[in-house]
């Protein structure tokens, strides 16, 4: 067989055309190249929007991609969830969202207009937070254990509003593993609720930080225990629930994002890395600082299991507490 002989500029030339193709091939694939949509299952000024907000402001500046937030409220998170789920699996469409479409409303509901597992590839954990126990200043609980008593020793006399499945859900828990009866009276959000409670309507609530604090910092209420495991760095004084006297009790609420299942590894793979800086951003850490939530990320891998665990768990406490599916 003769011998091929290149010479040096051949060479030189055949490099730089590999090298153009490549860094060709490369752009194509690029992601992002285009803007993304964080879809928010809730109101614009919500706690998760102004979440999706400060990562999406990260996001863009990590990209130099606009990101569009588009608010799809309604029907507890199902219309923004089965939008999501319709959409075109290319990562640029997420869902930036929480337990509410994730964990709890397939407990809540008969029939729902999306699959929270098969039809949604997991992204990032995004955040975590807590409730908060709280009674009117007037109220002559002053702790946690001065409830119990009380609820014991009355059954059925002391009622508690909620204004949300989480908040609803934390009050039924402390019901069971507090050996306690309450009433329930629900409310459209949890500031209605507030309201009626401050007018002595209510007993007693467990509200997301962001609600209550502004009522007991102004001291129209008191806290007497926080719904997590851990303290709240904004109530740093107020003993968890578990500590005030409900070994066990620990329920609280989490942001996290998902695109459409069928989204190419990579591209998850890329989005997890995006949101992940971005929950560590000077934005991100403002929201986390002013809501009294924390932040919170994980892999992929590890949100899905999160999920199916957390899943099993506001089903237990729904299904014991006999709350009838819609």
């Amino acid at each position: 067989m003769p011998t091929i002989h290149f010479s040096r500029r051949s060479l030189i030339a055949a490099a730089a055309l590999s090298l153009a193709f490549g860094q060709s091939a490369i752009a194509q694939n690029a992601f992002p190249d285009k803007p993304i949509t964080f879809v928010v299952p809730f109101a614009a000024g919500s706690a998760t929007d102004q979440l999706a907000r400060a990562l999406g402001q990260s996001v863009t500046e990590q990209t130099r991609q606009p990101v569009v937030v588009e608010n799809r409220a309604g029907a507890s998170g199902m219309i923004a969830a089965q939008a999501v789920a319709k959409a075109k699996p290319d990562g640029y469409t997420v869902l930036i969202s929480t337990n509410t479409t994730h964990a709890a409303n397939e407990h809540l509901y008969k029939k729902l207009s999306y699959d929270p597992v098969a039809d949604f590839a997991p992204l990032a954990g995004l955040g975590k937070g807590g409730q908060v126990l709280v009674v009117p200043e007037k109220s002559p609980f002053k702790s946690v254990a001065d409830l119990l008593a009380f609820a014991k020793a009355n059954p059925d006399k002391l009622s508690f509003g909620s204004g949300s499945s989480s908040s609803r859900v934390a009050g039924e828990l402390l019901k069971q593993l507090g050996h306690i009866d309450l009433l329930h009276v629900p409310y459209k959000s949890n500031p209605l609720a507030i309201t009626d409670l401050l007018g002595g309507q209510i007993d007693l609530m467990i509200t997301d930080v962001s609600t209550g604090i502004p009522q007991i910092k102004a001291g129209k209420l008191r806290a007497l225990g926080y719904s997590t495991a851990t303290r709240s760095s904004m109530l740093p004084d107020v003993p968890t629930i578990a500590e005030a006297g409900v070994p066990g009790y620990d329920m609280g609420y989490w942001f996290a994002a998902w695109a459409p299942a069928g989204t190419p590894a990579p591209v998850v793979e890329t989005l997890n890395k995006l949101l992940v800086n971005a929950v560590n951003s000077p934005a991100a850490k403002t929201f986390f600082a002013n809501s009294g939530s924390e932040p919170w990320t994980t892999t992929p891998q590890e949100l899905a299991q999160f999920q199916a665990e957390e899943t099993k768990k506001w089903g237990d406490v729904i299904q014991k507490a006999g709350i009838t599916p819609e």
